[in-house]
């Protein structure tokens, strides 16, 4: 055999077994994508024909503690657009330009969504009737409207810093919404369908639908009514004294509930983009200030608990104190003399209660106001909690113990201050404040609940009831007259502290008024804190500013809570007697209504002229004397919100009823009195029947009945 065919033979057998081996390991191959990789290919191929579309879950509601809506989801139309679409027509500008005028937005930026890069944009959520006509009219190429969950807050401003608000892809973004977004989002559903690799829909192909689950509903502690009550009141006080804000915070002592949480300015979550966001922060929780004599009741706890204090102790004020060579002046020229326990609170002495603090020293006292909560944060169910903020313990100079026992130097926040007074009042016990009350399921089951806490025991009951009664003369005889409510027993303290000035010390002209309380003294229902930042004018003391406020959030709210005003069993009986529940008549025919009014022993006054009761005052449910009036508003104020107002007469009337219906007419009242204004209306200004513009003031001036005579 030549060497030439030996060669050609090895050559074909190389290429045989090198063939053979390829073969082997293609083999191997396909053997390995088939039988171990196989699942995992086929999972990748279903994944690249089958599209998953997120199903957003209906978001949970919120209410109140008595099931009132406070924040739903609606469907609500959006409006989007597919940029491929939109540019393969070639009028991308004449399309930005309709869109812009129909969706009321600027032109550039419409433009710039449109030619975005992506499969489809958000042009605007919660589209208008109006919008949504225009666009379907329009039908502009690549844009389109779908319903979409929207959030919805139905009863506008109200509680606005409590709720917070959900942005527009319905996510919790400030309060309640964001503090329990897990809660309230719910779980997303899926549609699952086939495309073609040119992106289309298979007909008939095989779809599998993953249904959402919807967000569990969160009931609140705030009550809708007390709420309303102290917006309403806090509207009176920035109409009558323009301060920088204001701030009433409303707890039940015995359980650490929020039962009202309101700030002004305060906005509306429908519309939150209008709105700074200095406007939507919650100064209730997340704002620090120096409380002034509102703290002195911090002083008087850890002083009485220390037994460095009693009933019968004496105190002597020549109207200034030194301490460690720095004279602090008492707020009365020339002091108050000698003075009890009692005088000093009542009195609000400077020096009494720098004695007090003295006599604690540091070590004792910051045991009592680390106790009560000053400094940290108390757990609280919103976002924002601040800690305040206290002087370190071992930075504390005479000086400033001294200022720290008069309100001064340290800052707290609202929610410290309401939570300490509920802590002195009820027996002792320190309550996590809270204002979430329990979860539900779509079904409206409770499906968790939360329970009220204790964190810890600051003073004992025996001391507790010592403080309810010296605050008690506070308002019955000291600087906090004006929160004196009918019927029952009131204690408090009132503050006007000084604010820091920008370049250090404290400003001769602005300042912080503030009142602090709770009724009835002998088992305590309601604390309430007013805080007004800055009013201006002239009187600025929180007696005079807060107080007022503090009177008609808790005296309202006490007879809206059926609390029995502290009568003598026969005088109550009698009282009773004459006594009738004003009905609802709001929306009824003014005949109607007149009727029934005076089925209940009341008498009618018209407002306005119409055929349908828009309004009345008193709102129903307050119980009013048999014979008591009741106004009847019969013109709409949607419709006559910008024009003439016609002036009622106030003569005769209460201030509550005086302002009430001022109010719904869309006018201010000015209360005047000498010393301060009480009673019934014996003058006002401008005079019934006079024409003003809406919000115009009225002056109205109050005096107390004529004493009835006796003979001896």
């Amino acid at each position: 055999m030549s060497t030439y065919s030996v060669e050609v033979r090895k050559r074909i057998t190389f290429i045989f077994f090198a063939l053979f081996f390829i073969f082997f390991l293609l083999v191997l191959r396909l053997g390995y994508l088939q039988i171990v990789k196989g699942t995992w290919y086929q999972q990748k191929a279903l994944e690249n024909r089958i599209r998953e579309i997120v199903v957003e879950p209906k978001r949970g509601d919120i209410y109140d503690r008595n099931g009132n809506e406070l924040a739903v989801s609606i469907n609500a139309d959006a409006c989007y657009a597919v940029p491929a679409e939109v540019k393969k027509s070639e009028d991308v500008e004449d399309v930005a330009q309709e869109l812009a005028e129909i969706l009321d937005m600027d032109q550039e930026k419409v433009y710039k969504l449109i030619t975005q890069e992506q499969h489809s944009v958000w042009l605007k959520f919660k589209l208008t009737e109006e919008e949504v006509k225009k666009l379907r009219e329009k039908n502009l190429p690549g844009i389109g409207t779908i319903p979409k969950p929207q959030r919805f807050y139905p009863k506008g401003n109200l509680a606005s810093h409590v709720l917070g608000f959900a942005g527009d892809y319905n996510q919790g973004l400030e309060g309640i919404e964001v503090a329990y977004e897990e809660e309230l989002a719910g779980i997303n559903g899926y549609l699952l369908v086939e495309y073609d690799a040119a992106g289309h829909e298979i007909p008939e192909s095989t779809k599998k639908y993953i249904e959402p689950e919807q967000g569990l509903s969160v009931v609140l502690t705030i009550d809708q009514t007390i709420q309303h009550i102290a917006e309403r009141e806090l509207d009176k006080i920035m109409q009558k004294h323009s301060p920088k804000s204001a701030t009433i915070i409303v707890m039940d002592p015995k359980t650490g509930e929020i039962l009202a949480m309101a700030n002004k300015p305060d906005f509306n979550p429908n519309e939150f983009h209008k709105y700074a966001a200095d406007v939507r922060r919650n100064g209730a929780v997340s704002d620090s200030y120096e409380p002034g004599s509102t703290f002195k009741i911090v002083t008087l706890a850890a002083a009485l608990e220390e037994g460095l204090t009693n009933q019968q102790d004496r105190f002597h004020d020549p109207g200034f104190i030194e301490v460690n060579g720095e004279r602090i002046r008492c707020w009365v020229d020339g002091g108050h003399g000698n003075q009890s326990l009692s005088e000093i609170v009542q009195n609000s002495c400077n020096p009494g209660f720098i004695t007090l603090g003295m006599r604690l020293g540091t070590e004792r006292f910051y045991k009592y106001i680390r106790g009560f909560g000053f400094g940290s944060t108390l757990g609280f169910d919103l976002p924002g909690e601040a800690t305040g903020i206290i002087v370190p313990e071992d930075q504390v100079k005479p000086v400033d113990l001294a200022t720290i026992s008069m309100g001064q130097t340290n800052s707290v926040t609202p929610l410290q201050m309401v939570t300490a007074l509920s802590a002195v009042v009820n027996g002792g016990k320190l309550m996590k404040p809270h204002i979430v009350k329990e979860l539900r399921n779509k079904d409206g089951d409770v499906v968790k609940t939360y329970q009220s806490q204790v964190i810890r025991q600051i003073i004992s009951e025996e001391t507790s009831k010592i403080e309810r009664e010296l605050l008690e003369n506070v308002v019955s005889h000291g600087s906090g007259r004006n929160a004196y409510i009918e019927g029952y027993s009131v204690g408090g303290k009132t503050g006007t502290a000084q604010k820091p000035a920008p370049g250090g010390g404290y400003s001769s002209s602005d300042y912080i008024a503030s009142f602090l309380g709770f009724a009835p003294v002998d088992d305590p229902r309601l604390v309430c804190l007013v805080v007004v930042d800055s009013p201006k004018g002239y009187p600025y003391y929180g007696g005079t500013v807060a107080a007022p406020a503090f009177r008609e959030v808790v005296g309202d709210s006490l007879r809206y809570l059926g609390v029995p005003v502290r009568y003598s069993e026969e005088d109550n009986k009698s009282a009773d007697e004459e006594m009738t529940t004003v009905p609802m008549v709001i929306n009824l025919p003014v005949d109607e209504a007149e009727k029934i009014l005076k089925d209940a022993g009341l008498q009618v006054e018209r407002s306005g002229s119409g055929d349908i009761v828009y309004g009345q005052v008193p709102v129903d449910g307050i119980r009013v004397k048999i014979g008591s009036k009741v106004l009847l508003q019969l013109q709409k104020m949607e419709e006559v919100q910008d024009g003439e107002r016609i002036v009622p007469n106030i003569k005769g009337k209460s201030m509550r009823d005086a302002a009430e219906l001022l109010g719904m007419m869309g006018l201010v009242l000015v209360p005047e009195g000498d010393p301060y204004p009480t009673g019934i209306a014996v003058e006002q200004s401008p005079a019934p029947g006079t024409k003003v513009p809406a919000g115009e003031q009225v002056r109205v001036k109050f005096k107390p009945p004529s004493a009835v005579e006796v003979a001896p």
